[in-house]
């Protein structure tokens, strides 16, 4: 079986748009992630009653963040899709983002996350900028990444925010850290 975190990521940079990988869907208090080593998804941790995904989660291939993953997307769609799903997304923003571990304050990390809207979204579909997802929900969806490392041990501050061609540029900037890592 392929490692799925080396797929082509086909990033189309004049429409911002690149394949996305689900590992949790929308609605789910089961958290999944892949695992490279089995070529599967497995159950990483669980969310306490109430609280679930607002939205599909998962990852652009052939990208590298800062935590030494893929770069983590989170994608607008009107139904959830299905663990392991390959997805087209237009990247409409990102949220900016630092990650402590409880009790290591000086290891600091970047954790962005990207913001897409699925290609395929009768809902989404006219989303093309981070400013156009209202105030509440982008709200909300900070909240929940905030409240969810909060049940991991984790403290996640939410810095900024920034629309496409900032997106755009965390994600050619994961690539790059992909591609050289991959030289290694």
């Amino acid at each position: 079986m392929p490692d799925l975190t080396t797929l082509a990521n086909e990033l189309n940079k004049k429409k911002v748009t690149c394949r996305a990988i689900i590992e949790t869907p929308k609605g789910s208090r089961n958290k999944f992630a892949y695992d490279r080593e089995t070529g599967l998804f497995k159950l990483s941790g669980l969310l306490p009653e109430g609280m679930l995904f607002p939205f599909d989660f998962g990852f652009v291939p052939s990208t590298l963040s800062e935590d030494g993953d893929p770069i983590d997307v989170l994608v607008l769609m009107d139904a959830p899709a299905h663990v392991g799903c390959v997805l087209d997304v237009r990247i409409v923003g990102v949220i900016t983002a630092e990650q402590t571990e409880r009790g290591k304050k000086s290891e600091k990390e970047t954790n962005d996350r990207l913001l897409g809207a699925a290609i395929h979204s009768y809902q989404h579909e006219d989303i093309d900028s981070i400013d156009e997802v209202s105030e509440t929900l982008l709200s909300q969806i900070e909240e929940f990444f905030v409240s969810y490392n909060r049940q991991r041990g984790k403290s996640f501050r939410v810095t900024g925010t920034g629309g496409p061609k900032r997106a755009l540029k965390v994600l050619k900037s994961g690539i790059r850290q992909y591609q050289k890592e991959r030289e290694v």
